[in-house]
């Protein structure tokens, strides 16, 4: 796990540098700032009302980012990388992601990333290491199943090895006003909504956001 891990993050690296390299008519920047009723994330909840910002840069099959939320307690700080190809109608991807907090909300996760998509299906198989604090480190591996047709998506998602959890999300995402607009239903389990003895609840989330093309 570890190796894996690892070799995704030095992957990461050699891509940005690769990125660094190219030409700067051929690199796509963005940025992007956004808001959520309730910040949820594989069907755990983070904090209510959180705001978040990114900015995203693409070079060919290469691209790289970072994105950064509010939990309250500080901040969630992801960084990012990938490389993707199409092949006829099957797109593929791998990469990797860390996600670094500024306070004590929680800590480190490491991932290697793989996405496979075929016309509306998508799948998402991704491996990780939590520093988990003090504590013993923990591996988790998640697996995510997203459904998506004129704006309405669905997506069924699960945890394995030192992870438990799954649940099930629901949404439409339309845009208005040149802004991005997105209401979903999230449904977890209570290995994820952190409250095992009681039923599963529907949390409904409304989301706005806004991407600018910087080049």
């Amino acid at each position: 796990m570890q190796k894996t891990i690892g070799l995704a993050m030095i992957a990461l690296v050699c891509l940005a540098l690769g990125a660094s390299d190219a030409r700067a008519q051929d690199a796509e920047v963005s940025a992007n700032a956004g808001w959520v009723s309730q910040y949820y994330y594989r069907g755990a909840p983070q904090k209510n009302s959180s705001a978040s910002a990114g900015l995203d840069l693409a070079v060919g099959p290469v691209s790289v980012g970072t994105w950064s939320a509010d939990v309250g307690d500080g901040a969630e700080v992801d960084l990012y990388g990938s490389l993707g190809v199409d092949l006829g109608g099957l797109s593929l991807s791998a990469g990797g992601i860390g996600y670094f907090y500024t306070g004590e909300f929680d800590d480190t996760y490491l991932e290697a990333n793989f996405i496979a998509g075929a016309g509306p299906l998508s799948a998402e198989f991704s491996i990780g290491q939590y520093a988990n604090f003090e504590a013993e480190e923990q591996n988790y591996w998640f697996l995510g199943i997203t459904a998506e047709q004129a704006g309405f998506y669905g997506t069924f998602g699960t945890f394995g090895s030192d992870f438990s959890g799954s649940y099930g999300e629901a949404g439409y995402g339309f845009s208005a006003a040149d802004l991005d607009f997105t209401i979903s239903g999230i449904l977890s389990d209570g290995d994820l909504s952190g409250d095992e003895e009681e039923d599963a609840e529907l949390t409904l989330v409304f989301g706005v956001g806004k991407t600018f093309e910087l080049q």
